[in-house]
């Protein structure tokens, strides 16, 4: 059977971003060129790793170069987008796994996200699986995967470096740590095993 494929090569916008409150939310990346819009959902700890091991790429690939190639250490301070998903959001699949690749040919990011291979959760709680099996599911370059449909998504190295920065702002936006255990604390506060049973509240 012939896989469906969501292509976006150089995008209007891909970003990644959320619905619902802290603590409940749902993280999306959303990719969109002219009227057409692709939604996929996925773990917290997945954008998180996405976005790190995107500056990684960049930062190996204008090494190997010598500095050569026309890849922006940091996020070109005129690729500004603070808006929030297009709605309505349609989720077309859920990432199971996501490759990340430079392509040196064309001096492009190539990413490919793959649905789960099983039924899943669609609220992560602003945890979602463990942080390993997240990492797990982020391969770095080519492997072959099985799946009826995937989201194939190229970027020029200087919005790379923007969705990177974004998607690690969007991540860290959510509850605020405690500053003892290290746990998310809800608007209601939480029971802190650090604090002896006592809740602890959010400032």
């Amino acid at each position: 059977m012939a896989i469906v494929v969501h292509n976006y090569e150089q995008p209007d916008r891909f970003i990644a971003g959320t619905v619902g409150p802290p603590g409940q939310r749902t993280f999306f990346l959303q990719a969109k060129d002219g009227d057409r819009v692709t939604s996929v959902a996925l773990e917290k700890q997945q954008v998180a790793i996405l976005a790190e091991r995107l500056d990684i790429l960049l930062d190996e690939a204008l090494r190997r170069s010598g500095g050569d190639a026309a890849i922006p250490a940091v996020a070109p301070v005129d690729l500004r987008d603070g808006d929030p998903l297009d709605q309505p959001i349609v989720e077309e699949f859920r990432v199971g796994t996501i490759t990340l690749s430079w392509d040196g040919e064309d001096g492009v990011v190539v990413i490919e996200l793959f649905p789960v291979s099983e039924v899943a959760a669609t609220d992560d709680s602003d945890g979602g699986a463990d942080e390993a099996a997240a990492e797990a599911q982020t391969e770095a370059a080519e492997i072959e995967i099985e799946a009826d449909e995937m989201l194939l998504v190229k970027l020029d190295p200087g919005y790379a470096r923007f969705f990177a920065r974004r998607a690690l702002s969007v991540v860290s936006a959510g509850r605020p740590a405690c500053q003892f255990c290290g746990g998310p604390i809800d608007p209601e506060g939480h029971l802190c095993p650090r604090a002896n049973g006592f809740k602890r509240i959010a400032d």
